[in-house]
């Protein structure tokens, strides 16, 4: 006799509860949906909510990138001019971000492995020291930014004040060349001065075989001859203590030092001291720790900026002058002593 529909049914729900087929109960169309359901068991066994989220979470990025190249390429098409504007200030942003992954892989890896600042590679220690100038003069316009809508005035600031209120990562190329020729010129504005306050105080060095080698030291430079080391070694021991050195210099005489590195003058005497003392310092552990990379390492990139940061214009000098420059520069710094960071601060007007 068949088995009614009831009764097959009731089977299947006790096989679903209990797991076992009640005697006399076969497999027929119940069988399929059994399967269906055991299915829908394992997927609910299985199911991540994070798994959807990160889903979702991709779906979204991959619409927002959509929307955004669609936007970039309106601009381009309509607004060329603007386009320009928009994605250096992007860009900037995307390098900025990434410099700032950089350096907390740095300041991770000296606190795990204990290594101090003076002992880090040459790569690692400027990018700390370009990241923080950065950043210095990054921080107004970030904070500007975070309103809704205020992005608008950040891109007008950036086309009217580029050099004044932006970093190198919001510059086109061609201001970044522009904007050094227009640094290097006002550091050249205060190189006589420079000269002409070691002259003065020439004056006042009791040692008259110093006082002369200084005196002619600064009529090379006057006369635009470009002295060589050992002129320049000569009167190093002048800046370890009175009159040239920082703890006995004129104010007037530091704030024209404080070009050379593009620090504020408008400070008090002994705020600009200590600053000048503390990059004077830090140029020094950079020249120490070139020298332990070997100059021969530094691309074309990295040579110029470093001579642009000891205060030589590269942009009209060949790889070779440039080297060959920051060769004579290691050699007279990397033999300067701890008491002598000031003499270099002046050299960079040499």
């Amino acid at each position: 006799m068949a088995l009614s529909y009831r009764g097959v049914c009731r089977g299947a729900s006790l096989i679903l509860l209990y797991g076992k087929r009640p005697v006399g109960v076969k497999a027929s169309l119940c069988t399929p949906r059994l399967a269906s359901t055991k299915s829908s068991l394992w997927f609910v066994r299985h199911y991540s909510p994070s798994q959807a989220r990160s889903g979702i979470g991709r779906s979204v990025v991959s619409g927002l990138k959509w929307a955004n190249e669609k936007y970039e390429r309106f601009l381009q098409r309509r607004f060329p001019r603007f386009y320009v504007i928009y994605h250096t200030f992007m860009r900037g942003f995307r390098l900025l971000f990434q410099d700032g992954k950089e350096v907390r892989r740095i300041v991770s890896r000296m606190l795990s492995e204990r290594i101090e600042h003076q002992n880090l590679p040459y790569r690692d220690m400027e990018k700390i020291r370009q990241v923080r100038k950065d950043l210095i003069k990054a921080i107004p316009l970030v904070i500007l930014s975070i309103p809704p809508f205020a992005n608008y005035v950040v891109f007008i600031l950036m086309y009217l004040y580029p050099r004044q209120l932006l970093i190198r990562h919001f510059w086109t190329p061609q201001q970044l060349v522009e904007f050094r020729g227009v640094y290097q010129a006002q550091r050249a504005q205060h190189h006589w001065a420079i000269v002409k306050g070691m002259e003065s105080t020439s004056t006042s060095v009791q040692d008259t075989r110093l006082k002369s080698r200084l005196t002619e030291l600064c009529s090379k430079v006057r006369s635009g001859v470009h002295p060589v080391v050992s002129d320049v070694h000569a009167v190093r021991t002048l800046f370890s203590g009175p009159p040239l050195g920082i703890k006995r210099m004129y104010a007037d005489q530091m704030r024209h030092l404080c070009a050379l590195l593009f620090l504020t003058p408008r400070l008090p005497g002994f705020w600009i001291g200590r600053r000048l003392n503390s990059h004077a310092f830090e140029l020094m552990q950079l020249d120490r720790a070139i020298v332990r990379l070997g100059l021969h390492q530094l691309n074309d990139t990295e040579l110029r900026e470093a001579c642009y940061v000891r205060g030589l214009n590269p942009d009209r000098l060949s790889s070779g002058q440039c080297r060959e420059w920051l060769t004579q520069w290691l050699q007279f710094s990397t033999h300067l002593k701890g008491t002598q960071e000031v003499f270099v601060l002046n050299s960079m007007n040499k």
